[in-house]
């Protein structure tokens, strides 16, 4: 069964509305310039609400090691996703001096983007496909053309992500197979703002596709 991230969770009744509808993971955003961006002790405030069998996922934009320090200081993360231009040297540097495993985010616009998949492949455990945006890295609602990763093989696990919601998810899930879908702004009421219904319908249709 396809795998569900919620991510750029704020709140107490977010994170338990993501955990009670079956929700695999849990991410925080660390990026200032996002409006999802969670300050380091509301992140751990949160991460109290979480049971072990869901993980919880540090998103992060070309972060500096004191960057990542300062927020595992507080947070018990299972991964690190990294979401910015991050090299395949930085990524391992990243592995070998925190111990967790990395999901390499790969902005897709065309069948060429995939050419990015080469440089990463080997250094991260997780793969994620997310449509290229103008302003931020990722949670910009906008999705890419779904059919470029149609023929898509990888020995690595992957998630999609990209303008993903309840009214389009199915149709995403009945021309690809990942092994995980990412939502976040498709489960707002306004940007940043998570709405408990709309994470309620996600994750229903996905666990029902």
């Amino acid at each position: 069964m396809t795998k569900v991230k919620i991510c750029g969770l704020s709140t107490p009744e977010a994170v338990t509305a993501s955990i009670q509808h079956g929700a695999d993971f849990i991410g925080f955003v660390s990026y200032l310039a996002s409006p999802r961006h969670v300050q380091l002790e509301v992140a751990q405030y949160l991460a109290g609400f979480i049971p072990e069998h869901v993980q919880i996922v540090g998103l992060f934009v070309n972060p500096t090691d004191k960057d990542l320090q300062d927020f595992l200081e507080h947070v018990p993360l299972n991964m690190i996703q990294l979401h910015g231009d991050e090299s395949a040297v930085r990524v391992e540097e990243i592995k070998a001096k925190f111990g967790l495993p990395v999901m390499k985010a790969i902005s897709i616009a065309n069948k060429g983007d995939l050419e990015k998949v080469k440089k990463y492949v080997n250094h991260c455990e997780w793969l994620l496909f997310d449509a290229k945006g103008e302003t931020l890295p990722g949670g910009n609602g906008i999705a890419f053309d779904w059919t470029i990763l149609k023929d898509f093989k990888s020995s690595k696990p992957w998630m999609l992500a990209g303008g993903l919601t309840s009214e389009n998810i199915a149709e995403a899930l009945s021309v690809l197979s990942p092994d995980a879908v990412d939502v976040s702004s498709g489960v707002e009421q306004e940007m940043g703002v998570k709405n408990i219904g709309k994470i309620a319908s996600f994750l229903k249709r996905v666990k029902s596709a």
